[in-house]
């Protein structure tokens, strides 16, 4: 890995950081204010529901325009939205600063992940680079949890005050200044421009591959099991009395397990075959689902929390290098954008299903449920081998 990757990823964990900080606080305090669980259900589909809109037309803009300018946008956007949260840490500005933080983060990572995926010579480059640009997501979805937990814990006068909240939201708002700081010396790589002539195309002509289809749906499957994990455990963390440091180390246990195995997979990318690795990290988070509820101690929670970040942490390389090799280079933007729309278009629902389903079934039955479906769900992964050949990979500067 080069110095010029090691910024963008250190760029990305900052932004990535402000909104997991976020994801954190903001349903604890709602929580601390008396709010129900179908509150904070809606409360953390707000982080997705910016994503869902400004997913296609950032990616679009990211293919226009390159990294910096939609980094720059989204930096300043996230900075105001848990700035505001500093000033009035009410329940309806939280999810303004939900929709913010969201928006701008999303839109950052499909600038970033469109300049790495440009910047690859070939497939075996591909999950390299992106197995080293995954690490990113995975080390602030423990920095953000982590650091807003103590400072929540221990920068007030007492354990969850108010004071202590703030903090951790001013915490929050400064992560995207570092952002820019590391992306800003970037190197733009030269626009490619499309083909002239021939109907207009549109995002959504791309869904008419079928391999690009059952990538999404995979992803889908995947990215709802994160949601799951996120959503139940600060909800199984408060059920059981936890304090909002352990469930931040819960959280922070799967992110640096996560963050682990993708250390590990750039090593080993040449010998990795996409397909293969996305159907045992699904087969791998079925069974884990399935026993997780029945763990009786924080001990044992972060434990399978652990083997968890292992299975899913292994996923996004994957998905990502497959994606850039069915695609058009042209329209990878468009293609992240679509990707992510229809992951948090999901993301949306939901936490709001599941804060509804936790009233009627249970935190058990929550991981069951979703459990099964996506072990059922390998079987479509299996078929991802033949639609992951490459389409041509064209050959650029080092990122």
């Amino acid at each position: 890995m080069d110095m010029a990757l090691a910024r963008l990823i250190a760029g990305q964990i900052c932004i990535h950081a402000c909104m997991t900080g976020m994801r954190l606080a903001a349903p604890l305090l709602a929580l601390r204010e008396g709010y129900s669980a179908a509150a904070v259900g809606i409360l953390l589909a707000l982080f997705a529901l910016t994503q869902v809109f400004l997913a296609l037309p950032a990616g679009r803009y990211a293919d226009r325009h390159g990294l910096k300018r939609p980094v720059g946008w989204s930096v300043l956007l996230a900075c105001a939205g848990a700035a505001a949260a500093v000033a009035w840490p009410v329940f309806p500005v939280l999810c303004l600063a939900a929709l913010m933080t969201g928006g701008a983060t999303g839109a950052a990572m499909i600038a970033l992940q469109r300049h790495v995926g440009r910047a690859a010579h070939d497939s075996t480059q591909l999950r390299r680079v992106f197995s080293w640009l995954a690490i990113g997501p995975a080390v602030s979805n423990f920095v953000g949890p982590f650091f807003a937990g103590l400072l929540i814990d221990h920068a007030g006068p007492a354990p969850g005050s108010t004071e202590g909240y703030r903090a951790a939201f001013a915490l929050m708002a400064l992560l995207p200044v570092a952002t820019w700081f590391w992306v800003r010396a970037t190197v733009e790589l030269p626009p490619v421009i499309a083909a002239e002539g021939g109907p207009r195309r549109r995002a959504w002509d791309l869904l008419g591959d079928p391999g690009f289809r059952r990538l999404l749906v995979v992803n889908w499957l995947l990215s709802s099991c994160w949601d799951v994990h996120t959503f139940v455990v600060p909800l199984l963390g408060h059920e059981r009395g936890l304090s909002a440091s352990v469930i931040g180390s819960i959280l922070g246990a799967f992110a640096i397990a996560a963050a682990a195995i993708r250390v590990l997979m750039p090593i080993v990318a040449a010998h990795l075959q996409e397909s293969v690795v996305v159907v045992w990290a699904m087969l791998a988070t079925a069974v884990l689902f399935a026993v997780y509820p029945l763990l009786p101690s924080a001990w044992a929670l972060g434990a399978c929390s652990v083997l968890l970040g292992f299975a899913l942490g292994s996923v996004q390389p994957m998905i990502m290098s497959m994606l850039h090799q069915m695609t058009p280079h042209h329209r990878h933007g468009e293609a992240l954008g679509l990707r992510l729309m229809a992951i948090n278009a999901s993301s949306v629902a939901m936490p709001v299903l599941f804060g509804s389903a936790g009233a009627l079934i249970g935190v058990a039955g929550l991981f069951w449920v979703v459990g099964g479906i996506v072990g059922i769900g390998s079987r479509s992964a299996r078929k991802l081998g033949a639609a992951g050949a490459p389409q041509a990979t064209a050959p650029g500067p080092h990122p």
